[in-house]
């Protein structure tokens, strides 16, 4: 079994700030009267949500430079592109501009991340 690098502290207080928003959010959702607790709750699930992808991407990619190594991962950055292309497709005409805009950005990630992974391929 390879060698893991230990996490660094901002990894672990991203997962702990993470981890308290899901406690005071679904306190405040128990807590708070309606108005305020169905936001509470729903804070408390977003948070839940990100704290499950970042567990997700910090075992995935163990050592530093986590943002690079995702902005050069041609297989995230093409998948990100199809999901935005179908929600292009299903979508109302209201968020059609929406979900234009995010398909462009995500072509434009997918042919910058095929390049470097091309351009690594040769130089390496």
């Amino acid at each position: 079994m390879p060698h893991r690098p230990p996490w660094s502290d901002r990894r672990r207080r991203t997962l702990l700030v993470l981890s308290l928003g899901i406690v005071l959010g679904g306190l405040g959702g128990v807590g708070l009267p309606a108005q305020y607790g169905v936001g509470a709750g729903i804070l408390a699930a977003l948070c839940a949500f990100l704290l499950i992808a970042a567990f997700i991407v910090f075992l995935a990619i163990p050592g530093p430079g986590t943002a690079g190594v995702l902005a050069r991962s041609s297989t995230v950055a093409g998948s990100t592109f199809v999901v935005a292309v179908l929600l292009l497709f299903s979508t109302s005409a209201d968020l059609r501009l929406l979900w234009s805009l995010v398909a462009v950005a995500a072509a434009g990630w997918t042919a910058y991340a095929v390049r470097e992974t091309r351009r690594s391929d040769v130089g390496g």
